[in-house]
């Protein structure tokens, strides 16, 4: 899927000024995600775009990209403002190749976030959500810890912040590894409740002035 060209963009964010919350949704698709969890994903999706468009000011300033990680990785959704946002039909087979994702992830929003400063557009720090029940898998292990090194020195130098949530059998002990902030542990496949949380707290950040501290409100839909 090729970008958006030079004058798309210009035309996109000379109609929409507002300054731009990213957020990229990395999601396990793996082959454990089968069945009732790839289900609730794929409705908790659904509920995230419906929630933001209940907030005029939200659905034009947060701009949502999905990759999806299984024995490949791939940018199902690149960079949309949530009113424009279709969410996708997941679906789950192979492998887990976190690593590789993470990076990918990373790189969508180092590329974005050089068309908002070449088209005068301000934004706020971008989130990363991982969404696992696993740990990585079939790829190399120096994959993975360079991913996790380039969270650490994205978290540090705020250019990032990063949020790792566990689904049913995850590797918690791994996942506390790769992201500096403490991962939370889904209750059941409260996927609905989780997205609402994250369309909530964007909501908030993108009502917040640039370099505010946005207090969060509490994951009721996990544990820590």
């Amino acid at each position: 899927m090729a970008g958006p060209s030079l004058l798309e963009e210009a035309v996109e964010f000379a109609e929409n000024p507002e300054p731009r919350c990213p957020c990229v949704l990395l999601l396990d698709t793996s082959a454990s995600m089968r069945g009732a969890p790839i289900e609730a994903l794929n409705e908790g999706l659904r509920m995230f775009r419906d929630d933001l468009l209940q907030d005029p000011l939200a659905s034009r300033r947060v701009e949502v990209a999905v990759v999806t990680f299984d024995s490949d990785v791939h940018v199902v959704q690149d960079f949309v403002t949530a009113d424009q946002f279709d969410p996708p039909t997941l679906t789950a087979h192979g492998m887990t190749h976190m690593g590789a994702a993470i990076h990918k992830a990373l790189d969508l929003i180092q590329a974005r976030k050089a068309q908002y400063r070449a088209n005068g557009i301000a934004y706020y720090r971008p989130w990363v959500f991982l969404i696992t029940d696993g740990a990585p898998q079939g790829e190399p292990e120096e994959v993975v810890a360079q991913a996790a090194q380039r969270v650490r020195a994205d978290e540090a130098a705020k250019r990032v912040a990063f949020f790792a949530v566990g689904v049913e059998n995850a590797d918690m002990a791994r996942l506390r590894d790769i992201a500096v902030r403490t991962p939370v542990k889904l209750i059941g496949l409260n996927f609905v409740e989780m997205f609402v949380w994250l369309s909530t707290s964007m909501q908030k950040v993108s009502q917040s002035q640039l370099d505010e501290q946005v207090a969060l409100p509490p994951p009721g839909w996990g544990t820590v």
